[in-house]
């Protein structure tokens, strides 16, 4: 597919953003991850802690490989912390697992938009797969127009996934700090590494809605022109 100066001009805000994101996460996880909390408490030892402070008894804790590859399985009712999380006792560690805790603590009330999120995810995941090679057989197709319509309506459903995943991931940090002062597992200039951490990990979800938002405009643009 054809990509001009006009779509680099389109893309070039979230492109920006996206690299300041990243660049925060890393800058911040890295920072934090040097300082060791007052508790001694692992990650692991949070997340359990946390699950046990908010009556959460058939949610598991386990270790999974990889960097940053946290998350809060729903399906399967676990909580899996990378193993740089896992068993470090670091700010960042421990800030990361409040907020994986966070989203059990979300399934546990209900919270709204992350049973939409969960009720989204499988148009979304198929909507993503199909919405491009959908929309590039349209243009190349005349008698096909209408592919390009459908596969924008696909990319379209794949970006409301995106956007309805900020609530949920500031919600789950917004409690993870909650959680965190509450129970005294940080303090004082504790709170604020977690809140950094926290903070640019959910920047990072903003630029790619943001990106996506964008896409989803020059796609509407590209078809238009055809």
């Amino acid at each position: 597919m054809y990509f001009g100066m006009s779509d680099i001009l389109l893309l070039a805000p979230a492109l920006i953003l996206t690299l300041y994101a990243q660049f925060k996460i890393k800058s911040a996880y890295h920072k934090w991850s040097q300082v060791a909390s007052t508790s001694g408490m692992t990650g692991a030892q949070v997340a359990k802690t946390l699950l046990q402070r908010n009556s959460i008894q058939d949610v598991q804790v386990g270790s999974v490989e990889g960097n940053l590859t946290d998350h809060y399985d729903p399906i399967h009712k676990t909580l899996n912390l990378s193993e740089g999380v896992y068993g470090s006792n670091s700010i960042a560690a421990i800030g990361v697992a409040a907020h994986e805790t966070g989203h059990a603590i979300q399934h546990k009330v209900a919270y709204g938009p992350l049973k939409l999120r969960h009720t989204m995810y499988p148009l979304a995941n198929f909507g993503s797969m199909l919405a491009m090679p959908l929309f590039i057989i349209g243009l190349m197709v005349s008698s096909l127009k209408f592919l390009t319509t459908l596969g924008i309506v696909f990319f379209a459903a794949s970006v409301f996934f995106t956007l309805v995943t900020l609530p949920v991931e500031f919600n789950a940090s917004k409690r993870a700090l909650a959680q965190l002062t509450s129970s005294g597992m940080v303090k004082g200039e504790e709170i604020d590494g977690a809140r950094k951490v926290l903070n640019a990990a959910a920047l990072t979800y903003v630029a790619a809605a943001a990106m996506a938002v964008l896409q989803l405009v020059r796609l509407l643009m590209i078809r238009n022109d055809h």
